[in-house]
């Protein structure tokens, strides 16, 4: 392709279990789009959405085989297949924090994490297709794959990127591409959510959860050249009303709730906000005008759930393991709201979210296509 030929991004963002959402959409994508080959050349991804985007990326050369072989995996999951449920483990990690922050750390090593997502990793490097991913930018029917995470030493949102030869690397402020070959440890360091999962050691430096320092999400494939991009969001668009009274003071599962709707989407939808200002913008220009500012004017869409994922999980919070309840009400963050939403990797919840994905996805296609130039 050549640096004026139009090019497609498909953007994943966060958002733990909600991600099954992610499945729905990109099933009908595939079944409106031209196919089979993936029409997105450019393809990124932060946490469960890094991961949905590599098992695509994977896939290039059919979309929709790609798209199925993700409805096999988030239809049957169950939490001990992301992250370890069993009561003596729990429980020791319990009793690791208790100790910890009773005695200052004396004698006792810092915990990691709430929770040890060891499985995710050993499900990750026994059926992710990395081979897939090279073949695909060989053949060039993909010209990237892009996972970003937060490195804790750099406080960068660093992109881990696996491409065309002649893609170089980037550094600007707080932010950094890096060229790599894409494997299970970038994957797991992009979903490695702050204090729920360990941080991940790249090379010399530990990273957590991509989109922590990711706050301009979509310029990663827009430095690579896309001017089209299809995001698929993970929260719904409506605004939480007031409450009629004043509630109880927010516990710290609650607070952590919050903070993960932020870093999944907040930064998603204010940069999604800056980029439609800077079309607005270059529309009353001359072209004369826009060529001095070196700006491009970029076609987009959002799909995002048409119900509160939120109400959706209450309803199958049960199906949570009893050891993970039990740490999650440790923390104030047992019953309805954002954090067990994140967690919530149980097949019934998981197909739900992806019937809605799939509806939303169908109801968009007029959208998709236009921005698409279909």
């Amino acid at each position: 392709m050549t640096a004026s030929t139009p090019r497609a991004a498909l953007i994943l963002p966060g958002g733990g279990a909600r991600g099954a959402y992610q499945v729905g959409v990109a099933k009908a994508l595939a079944e409106y789009l031209p196919g089979p080959a993936s029409p997105f050349p450019i393809i990124a991804g932060v946490s469960a959405g890094g991961i949905n985007a590599a098992v695509l990326a994977s896939h290039a050369a059919d979309l929709a085989h790609g798209a199925a072989r993700l409805e096999r995996f988030w239809g049957n999951f169950r939490c001990d297949h992301i992250y370890r449920t069993g009561w003596f483990h729990n429980l020791g990690t319990g009793l690791h924090w208790l100790a910890a922050m009773t005695l200052g750390g004396l004698g006792v090593a810092n915990p990691k994490s709430l929770l040890d997502n060891a499985p995710l990793g050993e499900l990750l490097a026994r059926e992710l297709r990395t081979d897939g991913i090279t073949e695909n930018i060989a053949s060039g029917r993909l010209e990237a794959l892009l996972i970003t995470a937060s490195g804790y030493s750099t406080s960068q949102a660093v992109t881990f990127f696996q491409g065309r030869e002649d893609i170089r690397e980037w550094a600007l402020y707080r932010r950094a591409g890096r060229r790599t070959r894409i494997g299970p440890d970038h994957l797991l360091a992009s979903a490695a959510l702050p204090l729920l999962f360990p941080a991940r050691r790249i090379g010399r430096e530990y990273f957590g959860d991509g989109g922590m320092r990711h706050t301009t999400p979509l310029s990663p494939p827009i430095h690579m050249g896309a001017d089209r991009l299809v995001i698929i969001g993970t929260r719904d668009a409506a605004q939480d009303p007031e409450p009629p009274a004043c509630p109880d003071y927010p516990s710290l599962g609650e607070i952590g709730g919050y903070l993960l709707d932020v870093i999944f989407m907040d930064y998603l939808t204010n940069d999604l906000a800056r980029l439609r200002r800077i079309n607005r913008t270059l529309s009353l220009m001359t072209e004369e005008q826009r060529r001095r500012t070196e700006l491009r004017p970029i076609e987009s869409v959002l799909i995002q759930p048409s119900r509160d994922v939120r109400e959706i999980a209450t309803r199958h919070m049960h199906r949570i393991p009893a050891s993970v309840k039990t740490l999650l009400r440790g923390i104030g963050a047992w019953g309805p709201g954002r954090l067990p939403s994140y967690l919530l990797f149980e097949a019934e919840f998981c197909r739900e979210l992806i019937d809605l994905g799939y509806t939303d996805g169908l109801a968009a296609k007029d959208e998709v296509l236009a921005v698409m130039g279909d």
